[in-house]
């Protein structure tokens, strides 16, 4: 086992960390550069994203060919993590949930005529993109078997009705993918579609507030009343919806992981020069040994999810779904994430919960990772199967 980084991704690696301590978190200081959601204001953002492309930093996930850097799921793990060092960090390099998931998708299994109507675009960050699947109960949450959208086909154009809620980015999006049903059965009945936001049949019913601080675009309630598809814009086959979710799914959940692994250590940063000189009963905070417990517990599950989730990439990368690992990395990571956090506003006290420093964004922005794209306890059925399933076998080796 080698887990040394090539030096072609060192290099991207260590120029990413480079870019994200000069030019982007120096903006996370001023309240202006903050949009009235609380993150980076587009504005800002359009001028961070040019400095990126410039600095060959742009869209590490997507090919050569297409203005990305071609990189595999392994060599974005480290440089990811990079990235969200910086609370506005993703999204200034094309890499942020979820145009970073379409894009992945879109690029493993469109046709070259749609790469080029409906990936080009979000690659070249000319538009957004959102992904439309989960509904209000009774409809498709983590079971996507109960949707109740429908696409009813006409001809050659499918008609869409139903509801669709906590869509990400939908207020801000351009290209939509859509699952929806289109037959009752219950392993090929749901199909993937594109559609973009011009089309009429369908609307944005609300933006739907939340505690903590939002993507571009929101999380938005949708409603489709006779929204028209042509058939040259479905995904896959007729019955491949669940498994365009299946695909995109796995490796965006990974991405969130990478992340979220980025911010956990930030948190931990923002307690380092306070510690060292704090003094407290005669001597400084990093010399109480509670202090040392609390730091020490932190990093070591950081330590854990960072492995889990290479783990979980290596194994991408070799053509597996990693569906096992990749549920692994989404809990312990997701859990870890809010651990970090609430250790770092313990040890910086008042000014830690206050908006003097970025912890309490985070605190309120980690909450959300135990719930999207599987909630852990849902992860936690998905490991349970396995370990049924394969007995000894659920801790063998590659």
């Amino acid at each position: 086992m080698d887990f040394s980084l090539s030096p072609e991704i060192e290099d991207y690696r260590s120029r990413i960390r480079a870019f994200v301590e000069q030019h982007i978190i120096p903006l996370e200081a001023d309240r202006a550069n903050y949009d009235e959601h609380e993150n980076i204001h587009v504005d800002v953002l359009e001028g961070i994203r040019e400095k990126a492309k410039s600095a060959g930093l742009w869209a590490l996930q997507m090919p050569k060919e297409r203005g990305g850097q071609g990189l595999n799921v392994t060599g974005l793990t480290p440089c990811y993590e990079e990235m969200n060092r910086s609370i506005f960090g993703p999204v200034c390099f094309n890499s942020a949930a979820p145009d970073d998931g379409n894009m992945i998708v879109l690029n493993k299994i469109s046709t070259e005529a749609q790469k080029e109507r409906w990936l080009q675009p979000i690659i070249d960050g000319k538009v957004r993109s959102s992904f439309a699947m989960t509904e209000p109960a009774p409809g498709s949450g983590s079971d996507p078997s109960a949707m109740q959208t429908s696409a009813e086909k006409k001809g050659d154009t499918w008609v869409v009705r139903g509801r669709k809620w906590f869509i990400t980015g939908a207020g801000e999006a351009q290209h939509f993918i859509l699952i929806a049903r289109t037959s009752d059965d219950t392993r090929k009945g749901l199909t993937a579609f594109l559609f973009d936001a011009d089309q009429p049949g369908w609307e944005i019913l609300r933006r739907i507030p939340i505690m903590g601080p939002e993507e571009h675009g929101g999380h938005c309630e949708i409603e489709f009343d006779g929204l028209e598809i042509p058939d040259e814009n479905r995904l896959m086959e007729i019955g491949d919806g669940l498994k365009v979710t299946q695909i995109r799914l796995g490796t965006a959940r990974l991405t969130h992981c990478m992340r979220w692994t980025g911010m956990a250590k930030r948190a931990l940063e923002e307690t380092f020069d306070y510690v060292r000189e704090r003094e407290a009963f005669g001597e400084t905070l990093a010399d109480h040994e509670g202090v040392q417990w609390l730091l020490g517990e932190a990093a070591m599950q950081i330590e854990i999810g960072r492995l889990l989730t290479m783990r979980a990439a290596a194994k991408l990368d070799a053509g597996d779904f990693a569906r096992k690992e990749v549920s692994m990395a989404k809990v312990v990571v997701s859990e870890t994430l809010h651990k970090a956090i609430d250790t770092a506003i313990q040890l910086r006290g008042a000014r830690g919960y206050s908006k003097d420093t970025p912890l309490e964004w985070m605190y309120r922005y980690a909450r959300q990772a135990r719930l999207v794209d599987g909630s852990s306890e849902t992860h936690k059925m998905v490991l349970s199967r396995y370990l049924l399933n394969e007995g000894l076998d659920f801790w063998s080796w590659d």
